[in-house]
């Protein structure tokens, strides 16, 4: 299954606009990010066979290229049932049977298979669900309900593993744990993965690629570290959790003036071009700096100083929220004990012209 190729071409009218979606994934696990509602669960349910696209295609390419299977195709008439597809889905509350023990619901999708006691026992194992083989759903905790969902869908060998929002049932402090070991299981999974979440850490820390979506559109795909270090938009750069975004006035191939930012005069290091009309700067960017360390550079053309005034600021548990009177977010790391902030905040903060992203307004062109 290593030389799967998913390629997905549907549209769908929805509610209040039209899901419309191009993308092709292979190994790996490819994320969708995006805000509820955005047509992002659809785009699953779609792959699945639980809902029926519009018109378009969704086939699953085999053996490099060689062998392929339809799922979907409007113009051929063809909507192969869920059941034939091979694809495993996780429902975000797990869709667990209340009414059956843990062995029973991972034997699910096991019922004609020679195999079903030793393939049991295997996903029992290593899901660490030994003792638990008759226990009821209700009687579990999160962690356990999701890994019994994980042990069913895998056991079922499907060659596309579909997440939908895999951690929006789990309490906070279970989640990091969670993530993890769902790490562990795409790393092992030979097939194509695709997880749903509206999340950007879990996004960052799972997927190797990204497909940024609103309203039923693809905005942005590429390479997860990529999309996060250039988001080429402003909508981009929200989604991936960019909360300064300033409209820019050009000065200058490589100068602007940030004009939501108190008319703040920025040296960038990517050349402006015409298409730029926006900057964006992440808040743990900035450097804190002394009246005598920003003496040092003032002069520098890519100093980049922004005086500190009539700061905001905000105690969180490991970080200091700052806003700044011309708008601007800063997060500084804490420690938990510390809960004076007069010796944190500096006189000047300063911004790398690297640090600096170049944002157009509009949907920049897709690298995948």
């Amino acid at each position: 299954m290593s030389d799967c190729l998913l390629e997905v071409r549907i549209r769908k009218q929805l509610r209040s606009f039209a899901l419309e979606t191009a993308f092709e994934t292979g190994s790996g696990c490819l994320g969708i990010l995006g805000p509820s509602g955005c047509g992002k669960s659809m785009t699953l349910k779609s792959i699945a066979g639980i809902v029926c696209p519009d018109s378009g295609t969704i086939r699953l390419k085999t053996d490099s290229g060689h062998k392929e299977q339809i799922f979907y195709d409007s113009d051929r008439r063809v909507h192969v049932s869920p059941q034939k597809r091979k694809v495993g889905y996780l429902f975000q509350n797990y869709a667990l049977f209340p009414n059956m023990t843990v062995e029973q619901n991972i034997a699910v999708g096991l019922k004609h298979h020679a195999d079903r006691h030793r393939i049991i026992r295997e996903m029992v194992e290593r899901f660490r669900l030994n003792g638990l083989e008759q226990q009821y759903p209700g009687k579990l905790s999160g962690g356990q309900q999701q890994r019994v969902a994980f042990a069913r869908m895998l056991a079922y060998e499907p060659k596309v593993m579909l997440l939908d929002e895999p951690f929006s049932a789990m309490d906070t402090h279970l989640r990091e744990r969670l993530r993890l070991e769902l790490l562990e299981v795409i790393k092992e999974y030979p097939g194509i993965s695709i997880m749903v979440t509206h999340d950007r850490d879990e996004a960052y820390q799972l997927c190797d690629h990204l497909l940024l979506m609103e309203e039923g559109k693809v905005i942005r795909a590429g390479k997860t570290r990529d999309i996060f270090e250039n988001p080429a938009t402003v909508t981009a750069a929200r989604l991936t959790g960019c909360k300064n975004i300033s409209r820019i006035e050009r000065l200058g191939e490589y100068r602007v003036k940030a004009l939501d930012w108190e008319g703040l005069e920025l040296t960038t290091m990517s050349k402006v071009n015409d298409s730029i009309t926006n900057i964006g700067i992440r808040a743990h960017d900035f450097e804190p700096l002394s009246e005598s360390e920003a003496a040092k550079i003032r002069s520098c053309e890519d100093s980049n100083l922004v005086p500190v005034q009539a700061p905001q600021i905000s105690e969180m548990p490991f970080e200091w929220y700052v806003m700044l009177q011309n708008g601007i977010w800063w997060k500084k790391e804490k420690n938990m004990h510390v809960h004076e902030a007069k010796e944190i905040i500096p006189a000047w903060l300063r911004v790398k012209p690297s640090a600096i992203l170049l944002l157009q307004s509009g949907q920049a062109k897709r690298d995948r």
